[in-house]
């Protein structure tokens, strides 16, 4: 396969950006025009709230996160199917690709409310209304994004904890607003700025 040059290489960089927040806000236009209670979560929910305090401090994400409750989800499928998503649950994961030709990395992915990712999980994904009203969309508050990622604490969450303590949006006061272990988390990352912990 022959390199692509420079200029292509950085219109594909825009291009793969732009793509992620146009899913993003049309499907939680569909969502909101059908009724559908949602809240952004994940890496675009991030993303806000750090480009709140510091947009240069933004981290591009791949995908669209959203959390539903279990109920909403046949509502949330007809919504999406309007604006020409395709639900696919794959791997334990339900998702909606954007098209019927797209791949997993080009949807939204579903995650429940009350439900726990894997079973040794700490808390559940905390309820919808646990958001805020954005411009475009609904999105998980700060407190309970926080916690989520504390919850999760997988690599990617580690590094979306540290943006947020780079610009202050949290800080080690937050240890009081969440259980012992998930507090013992934030407090390990206040502690190695790093990111050197075993």
């Amino acid at each position: 396969m022959p390199l692509l040059d420079g200029e292509a290489i950085l219109d594909r960089m825009v291009s793969a950006v732009l793509k992620v927040r146009e899913r993003l806000v049309r499907s939680t236009a569909a969502l909101d025009r059908a009724g559908v209670p949602y809240a952004v979560i994940g890496g675009n929910a991030v993303a806000f709230w750090v480009a709140s305090v510091d947009e240069a401090a933004v981290r591009n994400t791949q995908d669209v996160d959203l959390l539903l409750r279990r109920a909403d989800l046949d509502a949330a499928k007809k919504a999406l199917h309007k604006e020409g998503f395709v639900f696919h649950h794959v791997r334990g994961m339900d998702m909606f690709l954007d098209g019927g030709e797209a791949k997993a990395r080009d949807a939204v992915h579903i995650l429940f409310t009350g439900e726990k990712v894997r079973p040794d999980d700490i808390l559940p994904f905390p309820d919808v209304s646990e958001s805020k009203q954005a411009a475009f969309f609904r999105v998980l508050s700060l407190e309970a994004l926080v916690g989520n990622k504390l919850n999760v604490f997988r690599t990617k969450d580690q590094m979306h904890l540290r943006d947020m303590l780079d610009v202050e949006l949290i800080d080690a006061t937050w240890t009081a607003k969440y259980p012992p272990e998930l507090a013992a988390r934030l407090q390990l990352l206040i502690d190695t700025p790093e990111g050197h912990f075993g």
